[in-house]
C-alpha cells in the first residue's frame, strides 16, 4: 500500500482533502450570497434616498406648477353630483359644466325637476343665470358673487375665480405631514393681487400626485371661512385629479357639500355658441 507518510495512506489523504474543499467551497458560496444580499439592500436604500431627496427638494414654486398641470386644462367638460348635507335634511342635483381656460363657462343642471333648465353662464368676470321657473336671465356681481350657489358651501365667487394658483398666491414651504395615509408637503400661499377670492390658503399636497387633499381658506384677518378635502384621486388623460371633493363653509351650518365627479374629459372641442347669452334660453 502507498503512503504519503509512515502513519497516513494517500487515498485517506485525498478523501479528506475533498472533504475540507468542500466545505470551505460552501463556505464561499453563503459568503458570496450574504455580500449579495447587502450590496442590493445597499443599492435600493440608496436609491430609495436620492428620489426621497430629489422629491423633497423641490421648491414650492415647483410643486404649484405641478398641481396647475393636473388642476387645470385648455378646457374640460364636467359631469358630476352635488350633494348639499343641510342642517335638517340633504338633496343632490347633476349637472353638466364646459369650459374653456378660466373666462368662459357653462352650466345646466339636469336634475332634480325642480332645478333641471337652470342655467349659469360666466364671462370673463360676469356671471349671468337663467331660471327655468321665471323664465328669467339675471345678471350676478358685487356683493352677490359671495352668495351660496343653490344653496351649496361654495359661492358663485368660488365658482368664477378658476384661474391658476401660480397666477394668483406666492407660495411657501411649511412643512411635510401625513393625511389620510398619504405623504403631504404643507404649504401655505398669500395672495399677491387684490381680487383673490382668498387672501391666504393652507393646502397639503400629494407627495407623488401632486393634487391638494386638503385646504383650507383664511380671510386676510385670519379667520378660518371654508375648510376642503378631496379624495378618490385617478389619472385621467395624464392629468391626477380628485373625483370627489368635500366643501364646509365654517360659518354656516351643515355638514358640508359633497362633490363626485362622474365624468370629466380634457381638451375636447367644444362649440363656441354655448358660451353665449342666447344658449340661457335654449
Amino acid at each position: 500500500m502507498l503512503y504519503i507518510n509512515e502513519k497516513q495512506p494517500l487515498y485517506l489523504k485525498n478523501w479528506k482533502f475533498k472533504i475540507i474543499f468542500f466545505i470551505i467551497e460552501q463556505e464561499n458560496i453563503l459568503i458570496r450570497k450574504r455580500l449579495k444580499s447587502r450590496y442590493m439592500k445597499f443599492i435600493t436604500a440608496l436609491l430609495l434616498t436620492v428620489f426621497s431627496f430629489s422629491v423633497y427638494a423641490q421648491t414650492a414654486e415647483q410643486i404649484i406648477e405641478k398641481v396647475d398641470f393636473n388642476m387645470s386644462a385648455e378646457n374640460r367638460i364636467v359631469e358630476s353630483s352635488m350633494t348639499i348635507h343641510g342642517k335638517r335634511r340633504s338633496r343632490t342635483m347633476t349637472s353638466v359644466s364646459y369650459s374653456v381656460g378660466n373666462k368662459q363657462a357653462f352650466t345646466e343642471y339636469l336634475s332634480p325637476a325642480r332645478e333641471k333648465g337652470t342655467k349659469m353662464l360666466k364671462l370673463t368676470d360676469k356671471l349671468w343665470i337663467y331660471s327655468p321657473g321665471t323664465d328669467r336671465t339675471i345678471q350676478i356681481s358685487g356683493h352677490l358673487l359671495k352668495q351660496s350657489v343653490m344653496g351649496s358651501d361654495f359661492s358663485y365667487e368660488d365658482m368664477m375665480d378658476d384661474r391658476e394658483l401660480m397666477d394668483i398666491y406666492k407660495a411657501k414651504m411649511i412643512g411635510k405631514e401625513l393625511f389620510e395615509g398619504r405623504n403631504t408637503f404643507v404649504l401655505e400661499l398669500t395672495a399677491f393681487v387684490d381680487d383673490a377670492s382668498y387672501y391666504l390658503r393652507k393646502m397639503w399636497i400629494d407627495v407623488e400626485r401632486f393634487v391638494p387633499l386638503k385646504e383650507e381658506l383664511f380671510a386676510k384677518s385670519g379667520q378660518l371661512l371654508k375648510r376642503t378635502t378631496l379624495s378618490d384621486v385617478q389619472k385621467i388623460q395624464g392629468k391626477w385629479y380628485p373625483m370627489k371633493i368635500v366643501y364646509k363653509d365654517m360659518l354656516k351650518q351643515g355638514d358640508g357639500t359633497e362633490m363626485q365627479i362622474t365624468d370629466i374629459k380634457f381638451n375636447q372641442d367644444i362649440p363656441e355658441y354655448i358660451f353665449t347669452k342666447a344658449v340661457l334660453k335654449q
